[in-house]
């Protein structure tokens, strides 16, 4: 789908989340996020410091030389007193918080810088491995701020054919790092497909692939609603992780990274946030499990295990047990490999959420239903007043948008179920409960519109969706993994807005479309 706005105003661009690479630098230059200073990144927006892509390249081989190398902790002076002691833990802390995000920022600039070419190309830019974008006439935009810059390209369209596409400057939350955003992902990685074709290496076969999610996190659980509808339970087996972050590497002092990890039932040791306060909290929630192929204790340790390191812990993973390797960690196109691949072993092969006749349909829907799924970090991770305001106004419109469309047809795309409403779905009833307290987004309401709160009812009451929503971990992750925005890990009592969903609907008559 060609991007809308071309040519036409920016800021009415930039209130439905589609904008022309055009209308984009336009509108970034007039912010001043675009400047003179060509192929240069500011560290953070407060800093004076630059780092040029190459200077990214090599801090990041000096901190790998480094870690292969080990690190020798320090330790406090034996005279302080207790007061000082504190004191020297809490420098010590800021110094591995600060190292860290040095080393965030470095990735994001050659991760970002990458994005930039490909997207300014049309994407699909060649190079070898590891090699970094041209530069002089032939280079990309200029940019005089990484952080947030660039927000990297959506994968769209089919499995085998994913197009990337330019996104409006937004919050990098740790969040949408970890998500299926995930814009920023290293160019050369590779996706093994599963296919049907003769001769596949990656075909499908029961009980050969598994996937590792979240019933917390809004990516994984789209996937989880396409396997329930599919009927795949039985043939793509599923662990579930922890939904509240935790320290990755709890025994080293050195590594504050907090991600994913897996259940340990046998564990009587009281669970709080990453900062360890908040809680207690239960060592094990509902269908939270160990690692059972590798029996890793974090999501980290799997990929290290995969030999992606270097790579961002997310989930939804889908892992090959035959060949012992990652197949995919992009949640669309696990989707859409769930959909079409394993017919021979569905309950419910005649299912198909992503018809050929209707896929431009769908994917247009995406860009619709992508501002708002986005657009609650946007608010959520907001740190000016400017930048909440305008993100709660393009939010608003979005929101009202999905409403409108709704009121006059039963499924977003038309008379019958998509991907497009797994994708809507697991916003939309993450929304009262979450996205209107955390993130701020107060002006909206799904229980407060009679028409979102029935569709929210139609899809969580077809087929087995209702088994894959889970609230309590949904609540657990985002109210207690980010001490930084609710240190103690308070979360607030629900709405009741599932036992809402039990209700019955009444959206059977709609008609395809408006």
């Amino acid at each position: 789908m060609a991007s809308e706005g071309e040519g036409a105003d920016s800021s009415s661009a930039a209130a439905t989340g589609k904008m022309s690479i055009k209308d984009e630098l336009a509108l970034l230059s007039k912010s001043g996020q675009v400047g003179a200073n060509k192929n240069k990144f500011r560290l953070d927006a407060g800093s004076t410091s630059f780092m040029t892509p190459e200077q990214a390249k090599a801090f990041l081989a000096e901190q790998k030389n480094a870690s292969k190398k080990g690190t020798v902790q320090p330790t406090p002076p034996s005279d302080l007193s207790s007061g000082e002691l504190d004191s020297w833990y809490s420098q010590q802390k800021a110094k591995q918080a600060e190292a860290r995000r040095k080393r965030e920022e470095a990735e994001a600039i050659l991760r970002g810088y990458r994005g930039a070419w490909d997207g300014s190309k049309g994407g699909g830019g060649g190079g070898s491995s590891g090699s970094l974008p041209p530069s002089g006439p032939d280079a990309g935009p200029d940019v005089s701020d990484a952080r947030g810059m660039f927000q990297t390209m959506e994968r769209q369209g089919s499995a085998g054919n994913l197009g990337k596409k330019w996104r409006k400057q937004g919050n990098n939350s740790e969040e949408e790092k970890k998500s299926e955003i995930d814009y920023v992902k290293r160019k050369e990685a590779e996706w093994k497909l599963i296919s049907n074709d003769p001769g596949s290496k990656y075909a499908p076969e029961p009980d050969r692939y598994h996937l590792y999610v979240s019933l917390a996190c809004p990516w994984s659980h789209r996937v989880l609603i396409v396997r329930a509808l599919k009927g795949l339970e039985d043939v793509v087996s599923m662990t579930v992780v922890y939904p509240i972050w935790q320290r990755t590497r709890p025994d080293d002092p050195s590594d504050p990274h907090t991600g994913w990890v897996f259940a340990n039932p046998e564990s009587e040791a009281p669970v709080t946030n990453a900062d360890g306060v908040g809680g207690p909290f239960p060592s094990v929630f509902h269908r939270n499990e160990p690692d059972p192929i590798f029996g890793c204790k974090s999501v980290r340790d799997l990929y290290e295990q995969a030999g992606e390191s270097d790579g961002k812990d997310t989930v939804p993973m889908l892992w090959d047990k035959k060949t012992g390797t990652i197949v995919s960690r992009e949640s669309l196109q696990i989707m859409k490999m769930l959909n079409g691949c394993f017919n021979e072993f569905s309950k419910n092969a005649a299912l198909d959420l992503y018809p050929v006749a209707e896929r431009n349909k769908i994917d247009e829907t995406g860009d619709l239903i992508y501002p708002l799924s986005n657009g609650v970090y946007r608010v959520g991770f907001a740190t000016t007043q400017k930048d909440y305001d305008e993100s709660l106004d393009a939010l608003e419109a979005v929101f009202d948008k999905v409403e409108s469309i709704l009121s006059n047809q039963r499924y977003i795309c038309g008379g019958h179920v998509t991907e497009a409403d797994a994708r809507l779905f697991v916003t939309l009833i993450r929304y009262d409960e979450i996205y209107s307290v955390y993130f701020k987004c107060t002006t909206r309401s799904v229980m407060a519109s009679p028409i979102l709160l029935d569709y929210c009812r139609d899809i969580y009451q077809t087929g087995d969706i209702r088994e894959t929503v889970d609230m309590e971990q949904a609540q657990a992750h985002y109210y207690c993994s980010h001490p930084e925005l609710n240190k103690y890990s308070i979360i607030p009592r629900s709405k009741g807005f599932i036992k809402k969903l039990e209700q019955p609907h009444d959206r059977a008559g709609l008609s395809a479309s408006s």
